[in-house]
């Protein structure tokens, strides 16, 4: 059980947990865990922890989340987070800061909760998948749960893979 499984549990909101075998020398964990799991890589979302300059706290940390088929607009993420710019942070401040490993950060049941945007894409969608918090472990839950959760807002932030 994970801190992201945990937080669903105690918030009472419907979700399910899937499981896939995690290959360590897959390029990308987010459409390993789409293919493997037979999703659309649109429902699946990646988490991404963000560095924010020109916020209400300089260098604060945020989270995105974007389809796994898409990249992360960081113009468009910082905008949303009423910052002036926005770059990915290091992989070490993500880990120490969510209390999870990369490739394995949830955007739920994090050990700080960080300011949160999710790509208006999925207010389409019945459900959406984020990792629960492990490499080869994914969670389903509806959008706007999620969105709650977090206490995120909802803008366009992602962009064609290029």
């Amino acid at each position: 059980m994970t801190p992201a499984i945990l937080a669903a549990e105690r918030a009472k909101v419907a979700h399910r947990v899937l499981s896939y075998e995690h290959d360590p020398s897959a390029p990308a964990y987010g459409p390993e865990a789409a293919a493997a799991l037979g999703l659309s890589p649109g429902s699946v979302f990646k988490t991404l922890v963000i560095a924010l300059e020109g916020a209400p706290r300089p260098g604060a940390l945020a989270v995105a989340l974007v389809p796994v088929s898409h990249q992360l607009d960081l113009k468009a993420a910082a905008r949303a987070l009423g910052a002036r710019r926005a770059a990915m942070a290091d992989a070490a401040a993500a880990e120490r800061s969510s209390g999870y490993v990369a490739g394995g950060i949830s955007p739920l049941g994090q050990r700080k909760a960080l300011p949160t945007v999710i790509d208006a894409s999925a207010l389409a969608l019945a459900e959406v998948f984020v990792s629960a918090g492990r490499r080869g472990l994914e969670i389903a839950l509806a959008p706007a749960d999620l969105a709650r959760l977090t206490n995120a807002v909802t803008a366009e932030i992602a962009k064609k893979n290029e």
